[in-house]
């Protein structure tokens, strides 16, 4: 099943054995990395988000609550919740960051006996897929991600 409307402003499709409340935080992430959201842009409302994904509001309620705490999502007084403007940070904070992600991949991969030159290359081709969608994304001209300034 697929989600996508013109309020609800990235494209969800809710996989089995998934939790509906991450795959509904990644989306989100994903389509602020992407350019579908940036910052200063609303984000749909609890409500809304539950009624356009067809979702139990308390879920609804624990996504935006995890983005406001992750710094991703702000609320502004008689605006409503909006896309976050990303602190600068130096490469080594944003590599810690994803520190345990990282050694998720490696295992996950060497489980499955993908050796280090795949690993790379789909790493090379998922960051070119989406920087390639991110009009304003600078992490293209630098190899090393330093042009980038998202942290996500």
């Amino acid at each position: 099943m697929r989600y996508s409307t013109h309020v609800i402003p990235f494209r969800l499709t809710f996989r089995a054995g998934v939790p509906i409340f991450e795959q509904v935080v990644y989306a989100s992430k994903k389509a602020m990395i992407a350019g579908q959201l940036r910052p200063g842009d609303p984000f749909p409302s609890v409500r809304t988000l539950s009624k356009e994904l067809k979702i139990n509001p308390n879920t609804a309620h624990k996504v935006v609550g995890s983005l406001i705490n992750e710094g991703l999502l702000e609320t502004r007084p008689g605006i409503g919740t909006v896309v976050a403007e990303r602190p600068d940070s130096t490469s080594k904070e944003r590599m810690q960051l994803l520190g345990h992600e990282m050694e998720s991949l490696v295992v996950e991969a060497k489980r499955l006996g993908i050796d280090l030159d795949a690993m790379l290359a789909s790493f090379t081709a998922h960051w070119q897929r989406l920087t390639a969608s991110s009009p304003n994304n600078t992490a293209s001209r630098n190899n090393s991600g330093e042009g980038a300034r998202k942290k996500i």
